[in-house]
């Protein structure tokens, strides 16, 4: 298997780390992106990699990303989009005036990945997202983006995973005649910190029976790798959302191709004045 430079983001823990831990082990060259100073360094040096830090929550730490990973590494074989979080029952903005779960969850990873298009072009690369089958819950509002509107946290994620499969589909047809494509995946129920960390209820879950139902970081990890390391569109079909090693259910909202056109227009005008929206 030819070694490749594999870009993941939120891996300092879960599934993100397990992955690199694996495809460190496998011969590729991978780049560990956290938030957590301690632990992306960690998850690095247990890999033999590189790690830069970035904050999601913060475009501009977004953006510095991107020029760092441009200026270290002249191919980008995978950028992994894995970063993500579900937060508590209060809505919250970011210092960017985004409701945060929307911004983490898809912005971020949106405007990351556009800023690294042309390098991911130029090397036939592909792009992962890390969503979910919470995807089924979610709505996607094009007049509402920002969950203005009765506001609950587990819809908010569910939108934003929703979002993610939106994206995958519109920018796997947008560059795969040129050489770039897209999938996402579900992980399944990951005994990880990610759900420890949540609002009252979704810990009170993490802490009650359904916890024995979850699977390892490791297990987690499986599918990532398997899109990772395979040949996008002869392995796997291209701009599709996986379970496991199969294409999954999903919203149906996740076939409309004129939603993810108005999403990936809505998301760009956001992001106007940055350097991603030419």
């Amino acid at each position: 298997m030819a070694s490749k430079t594999i870009v993941i983001t939120g891996a300092s823990a879960g599934i993100g780390a397990a992955a690199a831990r694996q495809l460190s082990d496998d011969g590729h060259r991978v780049v560990v992106v956290g938030r957590s100073p301690e632990k992306t360094a960690a998850v690095a040096e247990d890999t033999g990699g590189e790690h830069i830090l970035a904050d999601f929550a913060d475009l501009n730490s977004v953006r510095n990303l991107a020029s760092e990973i441009l200026q270290r590494y002249p191919r980008i074989d995978v950028l992994a989009n894995n970063a993500g979080a579900m937060f508590g029952m209060e809505r919250q903005m970011t210092g960017d005036g985004h409701e945060k779960t929307f911004q983490v969850n898809y912005l971020a990873p949106f405007l990351l990945t556009r800023l690294l298009t042309d390098r991911l072009l130029a090397s036939r690369g592909t792009v992962i997202s890390t969503s979910s089958s919470a995807n089924r819950f979610g709505h996607v509002d094009l007049e509402d983006l920002e969950q203005y509107r009765d506001y609950k946290p587990f819809r908010a994620y569910a939108t934003s995973k929703l979002e993610q499969i939106l994206f995958t589909g519109e920018f796997d047809r947008r560059y795969r005649s040129h050489g770039a494509t897209a999938t996402a995946f579900h992980p399944g129920l990951v005994g990880s910190a990610f759900l420890s960390t949540q609002s009252a209820f979704i810990r009170a879950l993490y802490r009650s029976p359904v916890r024995r139902l979850a699977r390892t970081p490791e297990k987690g990890a499986r599918t990532l790798v398997y899109l990772a390391e395979g040949t996008p569109g002869t392995d796997y079909p291209t701009g599709r959302y996986f379970q496991g090693r199969r294409v999954g259910r999903t919203n149906r909202q996740a076939a409309d191709g004129p939603l993810a056109l108005g999403l990936w227009n809505r998301s760009v005008k956001m992001l106007e004045g940055s350097p991603d929206s030419a």
